[in-house]
């Protein structure tokens, strides 16, 4: 069953001309926490874009689970969905369930073929957390199939393979996360911290919880949203800063205060430099 959670979520390819991004996350805040800034950028261009949690986090929490868990969290994506200008989609399958199952695969095509995806972003399969471990895969899985038109028959296959991308990460074995693009995002920081502060409930609530830092958090809305603004933000590694300079040049990279990354995934279409300028047009 899929719960869609925004007023769009019924629409399909982008306007001619426009590009249409999907990114999948395992829980509803995953897309924002990677890609937020980018998507905004995708957004302000007038390209359409949808996020998409496999789960729908009803295990996140310490107070709270199940049914009530999941329709808060399904609100919160709703409220990103009308901050950022874009779709969220909410797969209705358990949060700390997920394994790469059949069923969870065709979701992942339809999701893919429904908005015609010219890329497609999510994690890489290795990390702390099975979902994001298992999203990854179910990626990785569909890459080729949503090509296919003998899978998934009620819906058309895509003619051309979308270009798919791993969402940074600090994991390193069984290797590091590669950035094989890199996007400043310091003029849609506030943006990205505009859709994860939707998700009260983790942010505010579950994660410094989780941290063991709950009384770290301010009650006050404003120094709550100044906190985790702070807590949020980006560490420019000198690997990070020499991707930028691929795409901004050495002086114009020393400036960038926030930036977001991905890896190109080897399934998949395959871009060349110039793809990649046609589906992040935002980049000089």
């Amino acid at each position: 069953m899929v719960l869609a959670c925004a007023t769009l979520a019924h629409a399909q390819a982008a306007p001619a001309g426009k590009l249409s991004i999907i990114m999948f996350g395992a829980h509803p805040d995953d897309c924002d926490i990677r890609s937020a800034g980018t998507a905004a950028k995708w957004v302000a261009l007038g390209h359409k874009v949808r996020f998409v949690s496999v789960t729908n986090g009803d295990a996140g929490h310490h107070e709270m689970g199940g049914g009530i868990l999941a329709a808060r969290r399904r609100a919160e994506a709703q409220e990103v969905g009308k901050r950022l200008g874009i779709e969220y989609v909410v797969l209705d399958n358990h949060d700390g369930e997920l394994v790469p199952s059949l069923q969870v695969r065709e979701q992942i095509i339809a999701q893919i073929r429904q908005v015609k995806a010219d890329l497609v972003l999510g994690p890489r399969p290795n990390d702390y957390h099975p979902d994001h471990r298992y999203t990854g895969v179910l990626l990785q899985d569909a890459a080729f199939m949503v090509t296919v038109p003998n899978i998934l028959t009620h819906i058309p296959a895509l003619t051309k393979n979308p270009v798919f991308l791993y969402y940074q990460d600090g994991f390193q074995k069984p290797n590091p996360f590669s950035p094989d693009i890199a996007v400043d995002i310091t003029d849609t920081y506030e943006k990205k911290i505009d859709a994860l502060d939707a998700h009260v409930s983790q942010f505010y609530e579950w994660l410094p919880w989780h941290a063991g830092r709950l009384d770290q958090l301010p009650k006050d809305v404003k120094a709550r949203r100044d906190w985790l603004k702070k807590d949020r933000g980006s560490n420019v590694s000198p690997v990070m800063r020499t991707a930028l300079e691929k795409y901004y040049g050495k002086d114009v990279a020393a400036t960038v205060q926030q930036f977001e990354a991905f890896e190109i995934c080897e399934y998949g279409g395959r871009p060349s430099a110039e793809e990649i300028k046609r589906l992040f047009p935002f980049l000089p």
